[in-house]
C-alpha cells in the first residue's frame, strides 16, 4: 500500500533520514496538551484514511480542544503542515495529509439554537444529524441535505460547501451562512459576527484586509471577470475558491467569512458556524418515476423541475439493479422487483409543503405532467412514510451499497460534477461512452438532477505494485472526463469539494487569471503555506495520482467496507481508541506491512491493537445499523478475540457454561459481600494488576447487590400462555425495585396472562456472554441445553419465548437461528414488545409520572423496539426525555466492569446532557445498561417494566 506525499507535505526529518516524531511530539505537547498528542504508529495510521480513495499517513494526529489551543498548535507546528478533520466523510481526499492531522470531532461538538431555531450556533465537531435533531423542536433544520448526514459534522459541510438532495444554490452553506469564529494560520481569532469585526480585522491583520479590498475593487471593475465568476457560480459549484463572495458582499471580513466556505481547511480554521436555518416541510409526496432511458427521462427533466419538486435524484439501470437488491425499495416500488433492467432511468421525486393541503396541492397540479409521462409502472406520488423511508434508504446509501459489492482489492472512486440542465442529457452519454472506451464495465450514475449535479462511480486497482496498469487508466479516463464536462460548460466539482483530486484542473477550469487571483487569496490567508497543501490548488499535474489507496482482502466479515465513517458516530469507544472504521482501516495496514515484510511495524500494530481495536470494542452491534453494506464489525471482534489463547479462562467459561446455575449464584453473592466488605474496590484493582485484565472485573461501589430468585412468582406449570425467560443478569445484578421478571410477571397477571418458565432456568442463558468473548465452545454448550429446554417448554414453538432482556431476546434470537433446523419454529419476543403489544391495553395508570428519562438500547435498536419502548414511557409519564446524544452505554455485558473506561467514554454526552434534568424516574430496558447509566448520571436506572408496574398496582 503506498502512502506517499507529495514533498510540499513531507514531515521534517532528522539528520539520521527518519521524520522527527519525538521533537514534534514534544512541540506540540508543549504548546497544546500531553494527551491530546498522538504519534503511535497506531494512532496515525488509523486517521490515514478518510471516504476518499486517498491514504497518507500524519506525522502526529492532535485531538485540540479550542480555538485558543488551534491558535497554540499553528505556532508550534514549525512549517509543519496542518489539515483538520471532523467526520472523515469527505470523497476528494481533503481529510488526510502528511502532516499535522488535528481532530476536532471529538470535543467541537456544541450546538446553540438562536432566535426559536432562526438561526443555530455549531461546532465543526457536531454532525448533520444531530443538529437537526435539536432543530426539530422548533419546526427548522439546516439547509444543506448531504446523503452522509448522520456521520458528516457541520465543519466539513461548511468546508466544502456541501450541499445535498434538495438544497441547491439557494439553501447551501454559502447562502444560509450568518457567521463564523475563525483562527488564521497567524494565530488571529476572530468573530466575524461580532460589532465591528470588519475593523478588527483591519487593525490586526492589515495585509490581509487591504489584500481582499484590492481584490473585490479588481474584480467588481473588469466586466468580463464578473461576467465569468457569474456564470460558474449559477451552478452548484465548489471547484477552487468561491470568487463570488467578491461579488456578494463588500466588508473584507464578510468576503472572508464566504471564502472560509469551500476552503476545505486551505484558508483558516472555523472554530464556530452560525447558521440560518430553514422550515423543516414534513408534508411529502415521493414516488419513483421509472423511464425506458436517459434520454427519456431527461426530456422529462425541464417539466418536473418546472412543477416545483423539493427534489427529482436520478437513478441509472445500474443504480435501479441495485435497489432491486434492498427489499425496503422493492417494497416501496413493487415494480423494481419484476422490472427487466436494461437501459431504464428513474428519477425519485418529491414535492413537501408546510402542510397537508399544500403539499397535496403540489402534488395535484404536478399529476397532470406526471401522467402525460412515458414511464414503466406507477406514477403515484405516495403519502406512505414507509415508502418513502424506504426509496430514500435507496438513494442515500447508494454510492456505499455499489461500492461495497466491489472485487476485492479494488477501490471504489466516486466522482462529482455539475452541467447547466440542457446539457445534462449529452454529458450523462458522454460518461457512459467514456466509461466504455476505458473499460469500466460496471460504473454507475446517479445525483441531483434538478442542479443538473451527477455523481458517477467506477471501482479500480490503484495498488501500485500491481500490473494492470488501473492508475494509468484512471488518469487517462480523468483527462478525457475533464474535456467533457468543461466543454459543457460545467464544474468538475460539484459539492464534494476540490481536495486533491480536482487540485490540479482549477486552473483549466477557471483560466489563469482567475487562478491567479485564487493564489493570492491563499497567499493573504496562509502566507507560509502551511494549511493543507495541495489541496484546492496544485499545479502538478499528476497530483490526482499520488497517495492512492488501496484496499488489500483482509477478513470476510469487513473486506466489503468502502471506508465511509457512517458507523463512527454510534461507536461507544469513538472517542476512547478506535472506530469500526479504524479498526477494518488498521486491519488493511497490517496487512500492508506484512505484504511490505515490515516485521517491526507489523509487531507494534499487533501489540497496540489487541486493547485498541480488540478489548475496548463492545460488540454491540449499533456500527451495523448505521453501515449502509451491513458491516457489525463485532463479528471481526469476536473472532479475533475467540482466536486468542484463553488458556484456562476458556476452559473455565466452558465448565460455567455447564453450571451456569451455580456460577450466577456466586456471582450475585460475591457483589453482595463487595458491599459489604471496605476494601472491595483497591482487591480487585490488585488483582488486575497481576492477572488477565480481559477476565477479572472492576469492582465499584456503584454496582448493586447481587439479586434474588431469578424465577419470579406466579409462574404455572400448565395451560401457559407464553414462556418466560429472564435474564441471568436480574440474579447476579440486583435492582432497587422489584427486578424486570418479576415486574413482567406481576403485569402478566394483572392482564389475565399466564406464564411459565423453562425447567432449570437457573442454569440457562441467551449465550451472549460467551458469544462476545469468542468462546464458541461454551456458546455451543449452552446452546445445546437452552434450545431443546425452549422447544420442550413452548410445546414446539406453539407458544412464544418472552426475554426481560434486550440484549438476551437478541443472543436467543442468534441462537436460534444458527441452531438446528428442527428448532426454528420457536418465537422470541421481547418483554418490551408483548407488553407494549398484549398487556398494556389491559392496564390502567392511576398517577402518572410527571417526566421519564428513557435510554434506549443498542439491542433494542436493532431489534425494532424503540417504538414500544417508547409507547410504554409514555402510558407512565407525561414527559418522556430521551437524550438527543443517546448512544450504546459501552457496559456491553461485563465490558463495564472489565473496562469501565469504554462506559465513561460512551456515556460522557448523555451524562452532561441530562445533568440539569430532573426526573421521576430513569428507565432502559436491560439490566446491564441500566447499571452503566446508573453509573455515568448517578441515578437509580431500571427496567421500564419495573416502573410500569409499580405506576398500574
Amino acid at each position: 500500500m503506498t502512502l506517499t506525499g507529495s514533498p510540499a507535505e513531507t514531515p521534517p526529518t532528522d539528520p539520521a533520514g527518519r521524520p522527527a516524531l519525538h521533537a514534534l511530539h514534544d512541540r506540540l505537547a508543549a504548546a497544546v496538551r500531553p494527551a491530546a498528542v498522538a504519534t503511535r504508529a497506531i494512532d496515525r495510521l488509523r486517521m490515514a484514511h478518510d471516504a476518499s480513495h486517498f491514504a497518507r499517513t500524519p506525522a502526529a494526529v492532535v485531538t485540540a480542544s479550542s480555538a485558543a489551543e488551534v491558535a497554540a498548535l499553528f505556532r508550534a507546528a514549525g512549517g509543519v503542515p496542518v489539515t483538520f478533520r471532523s467526520g472523515g466523510t469527505s470523497l476528494s481526499g481533503q481529510a488526510v495529509t502528511d502532516g499535522i492531522l488535528v481532530d476536532v470531532r471529538r470535543h467541537f461538538r456544541g450546538i446553540e439554537i438562536e432566535g426559536d431555531g432562526a438561526r443555530v450556533r455549531v461546532g465543526p465537531g457536531a454532525t448533520v444529524r444531530s443538529v437537526n435533531t435539536r432543530l426539530a423542536r422548533y419546526g427548522r433544520m439546516l439547509g444543506p441535505d448531504p446523503a452522509s448526514e448522520v456521520a458528516c459534522t457541520l465543519g466539513g459541510v461548511v468546508a466544502n460547501n456541501s450541499s445535498g438532495m434538495a438544497c441547491g444554490t439557494a439553501a447551501n452553506s454559502y447562502a444560509l451562512l450568518d457567521s463564523v469564529e475563525l483562527v488564521l494560520p497567524s494565530g488571529t481569532t476572530l468573530d466575524t459576527g461580532a460589532p465591528g469585526a470588519d475593523d478588527e480585522l483591519r487593525a490586526r491583520e492589515p495585509r490581509l484586509w487591504a489584500g481582499l479590498a484590492r481584490l473585490r475593487d479588481r474584480l467588481r471593475g473588469d466586466a468580463a471577470l464578473r461576467t465569468e465568476i457569474e456564470r460558474q457560480f449559477s451552478l452548484k459549484n465548489t471547484m477552487g475558491y468561491g470568487l463570488n463572495s467578491f461579488l456578494d458582499h463588500h466588508d473584507p471580513v464578510q468576503i472572508l467569512a464566504r471564502l472560509l466556505v469551500g476552503s476545505e481547511g486551505t484558508l483558516a480554521f472555523l472554530a464556530s458556524i452560525t447558521m440560518r436555518t430553514v422550515p423543516v416541510l414534513a408534508h411529502t409526496r415521493t414516488g419513483l418515476l421509472v423511464f425506458d432511458d436517459l434520454a427519456a427521462a431527461n426530456r422529462a427533466l425541464p417539466g418536473l423541475v418546472d412543477s416545483g419538486a423539493a427534489t427529482i435524484e436520478l437513478l441509472d439501470a445500474t443504480s435501479l439493479r441495485v435497489g432491486q437488491g434492498d427489499g425496503a425499495a422493492v417494497d416501496a416500488v413493487p415494480l423494481l422487483g419484476s422490472l427487466t433492467v436494461d437501459e431504464h432511468a428513474a428519477f425519485l421525486v418529491e414535492y413537501r409543503g408546510h402542510t397537508v393541503d399544500e403539499v397535496t396541492q403540489l402534488a395535484g397540479d404536478a399529476s397532470g405532467l406526471i401522467s402525460g409521462l412515458p414511464l414503466r409502472g406507477p406514477r403515484e406520488l405516495s403519502a406512505d412514510p414507509v415508502a418513502k423511508a424506504g426509496l430514500w434508504t435507496l438513494r442515500k446509501a447508494l454510492y456505499a451499497k455499489v461500492a461495497g459489492a466491489r472485487p476485492p482489492g479494488t477501490a471504489a472512486l466516486l466522482e462529482d460534477v455539475a452541467v447547466p440542465v440542457p446539457d445534462l442529457l449529452a454529458t450523462c452519454e458522454g460518461l457512459i461512452a467514456l466509461f466504455a472506451k476505458h473499460d469500466y464495465d460496471h460504473a454507475v450514475i446517479f445525483g441531483h438532477a434538478k442542479d443538473g449535479n451527477v455523481h458517477f462511480m467506477l471501482t479500480e486497482d490503484l495498488d501500485d505494485s500491481g500490473t494492470a496498469g488501473g492508475r494509468d487508466r484512471f488518469g487517462r479516463f480523468t483527462d478525457d472526463m475533464v474535456d467533457l464536462v468543461l466543454a459543457h460548460g460545467g464544474t468538475l466539482k460539484a459539492e464534494h469539494g476540490t481536495g486533491r483530486m480536482m487540485s490540479p484542473f482549477v486552473r483549466r477550469q477557471y483560466g489563469d487569471e482567475l487562478y491567479e487571483v485564487m493564489r493570492e487569496i491563499k497567499r493573504l490567508c496562509d502566507p507560509q503555506g502551511i494549511l493543507s497543501p495541495g489541496v484546492v490548488l496544485d499545479d502538478d499535474p499528476t497530483a490526482h495520482l499520488a497517495g492512492l489507496k488501496s484496499a488489500p482482502a483482509v477478513e470476510s466479515e469487513v473486506d466489503r467496507c468502502v471506508e465511509c465513517g457512517f458507523c463512527e458516530p454510534v461507536c461507544p469507544s469513538r472517542d476512547l481508541t478506535t472506530t469500526p472504521r479504524q479498526r477494518i482501516v488498521l486491519r488493511r495496514e497490517m496487512a500492508a506491512a506484512r505484504a511490505a515484510g515490515d516485521e517491526s511495524l507489523l509487531a507494534e500494530l499487533e501489540a497496540d491493537y489487541a486493547y485498541d481495536g480488540v478489548d475496548t470494542c463492545a460488540v454491540d452491534g449499533m456500527c451495523g445499523t448505521a453501515c449502509p453494506v451491513l458491516i457489525n464489525t463485532g463479528d471481526l471482534v469476536r473472532r479475533l478475540r475467540g482466536e486468542r489463547d484463553h488458556g484456562a479462562a476458556g476452559a473455565g467459561w466452558t465448565l460455567a457454561a455447564k453450571h451456569w446455575g451455580a456460577t450466577t449464584r456466586a456471582a450475585g453473592l460475591a457483589l453482595t459481600v463487595a458491599r459489604a466488605l471496605p476494601g472491595a474496590a483497591p482487591v480487585s484493582a490488585a488483582l488486575r494488576r497481576v492477572a488477565d485484565r480481559e477476565q477479572v472485573p472492576q469492582w465499584s461501589p456503584d454496582l448493586p447487590r447481587g439479586g434474588g430468585n431469578r424465577v419470579p412468582g406466579g409462574l404455572v406449570s400448565t395451560d401457559a400462555d407464553l414462556v418466560l425467560f429472564s435474564s441471568c443478569t436480574g440474579a447476579m445484578f440486583g435492582s432497587a425495585g422489584t427486578g424486570a421478571g418479576e415486574a413482567f410477571a406481576r403485569l402478566c397477571a394483572r392482564a389475565g396472562l399466564r406464564a411459565s418458565a423453562p425447567a432449570g432456568l437457573g442454569s440457562l442463558c441467551c449465550g451472549t456472554p460467551w458469544k462476545s468473548k469468542g468462546l464458541t465452545d461454551g456458546a455451543a454448550a449452552m446452546a445445546q441445553r437452552v434450545l431443546p429446554a425452549l422447544w420442550t417448554t413452548t410445546r414446539a414453538g406453539a407458544l412464544p419465548v418472552v426475554s426481560d432482556a434486550s440484549s438476551c431476546t437478541e443472543g436467543l434470537r442468534v441462537m436460534v437461528a444458527a441452531g438446528p433446523e428442527r428448532y426454528r419454529g420457536l418465537r422470541v419476543l421481547d418483554a418490551v414488545e408483548f407488553t407494549a403489544d398484549r398487556i398494556l391495553p389491559a392496564l390502567t395508570v392511576p398517577a402518572r409520572l410527571a417526566r421519564l428519562v428513557l435510554h434506549p438500547t443498542c439491542s433494542a435498536t436493532q431489534l425494532g423496539l424503540l417504538d414500544p419502548l417508547r409507547r410504554l414511557a409514555g402510558a407512565v409519564a407525561d414527559d418522556v426525555v430521551v437524550p438527543d446524544s443517546w448512544s450504546c452505554c459501552g457496559f456491553a455485558g461485563d465490558r463495564g466492569m472489565l473496562h469501565p473506561e469504554l462506559t465513561a467514554a460512551a456515556t460522557a454526552p448523555q451524562a452532561w446532557e441530562l445533568a440539569g434534568v430532573d426526573a421521576d424516574a430513569h428507565a432502559s430496558c436491560n439490566r446491564t445498561c441500566e447499571l452503566g447509566m446508573s453509573r455515568a448520571t448517578g441515578r437509580d436506572y431500571e427496567h421500564v417494566l419495573e416502573v410500569l408496574e409499580r405506576v398500574t398496582r
